[in-house]
């Protein structure tokens, strides 16, 4: 996806491989997706992006059902609490990844990043948090559980009142110094150890894993 995004700057802006490289990694820092940048300084095509770049990628020979994954989710409890996806990506990709992974139907719905939107909102925007809360029908920011591979959007979803897990997986060269959250997991499955009311007993919650 990396190779995508750059060789996208690249093209689209007119900019040499390092100069491209440099700026992607701007925007991801700055605004939490590269794309954000894209359209606040370049007014490029956000669908565009999305066809040449997500969507773009085969993954149908990269993600494979993950057996362990599986039966996380399906020990969750479900009568309790709502799964619900929350995601940067465009709903394409975000649905084609859970299809590829096999669990759709552990989850309730989507929040997506919606690039046709006229304003483009992503994580970690506070307006995409509580726009994940509007749609999956919770009213209290102490009620949502959230887990992401992101510091940042760790970071916001802790400072919103959310129950966060930031995922540096093992062997990670990027472990933080200082953590995003309360907690910090190395492998998905430590959710049953981290959010274990989820799996027993607790009040309605939902249970947002982002990407």
């Amino acid at each position: 996806m990396a190779d995508l995004i750059n060789g996208y700057f690249e093209k689209h802006l007119n900019l040499p491989r390092e100069d491209a490289i440099r700026l992607h990694s701007e925007y991801y820092r700055n605004y939490g997706l590269a794309i954000a940048g894209l359209i606040r300084h370049h007014q490029i095509d956000p669908l565009d992006f999305n066809a040449k770049v997500d969507d773009a990628l085969p993954l149908d020979s990269m993600i494979r059902p993950r057996l362990g994954l599986k039966k996380m989710l399906a020990e969750i409890d479900r009568s309790r609490v709502k799964l619900w996806l929350f995601t940067n990506a465009y709903v394409s990709h975000a649905r084609r990844v859970v299809r590829l992974l096999e669990i759709e139907e552990y989850f309730e719905g989507i929040t997506y990043c919606d690039y046709a939107a006229k304003r483009f909102v992503c994580k970690p925007d506070r307006d995409m948090y509580v726009k994940a809360m509007r749609e999956a029908g919770v009213d209290r920011a102490k009620d949502c559980f959230f887990v992401d591979d992101s510091y940042l959007n760790c970071k916001a979803a802790q400072e919103l009142g959310w129950t966060a897990a930031h995922l540096v997986e093992d062997g990670s060269l990027e472990v933080p110094r200082t953590p995003a959250s309360t907690y910090q997991i190395e492998h998905i499955e430590e959710l049953r150890i981290v959010f274990s009311q989820l799996f027993r007993t607790g009040k309605q919650a939902m249970v947002t894993p982002g990407a």
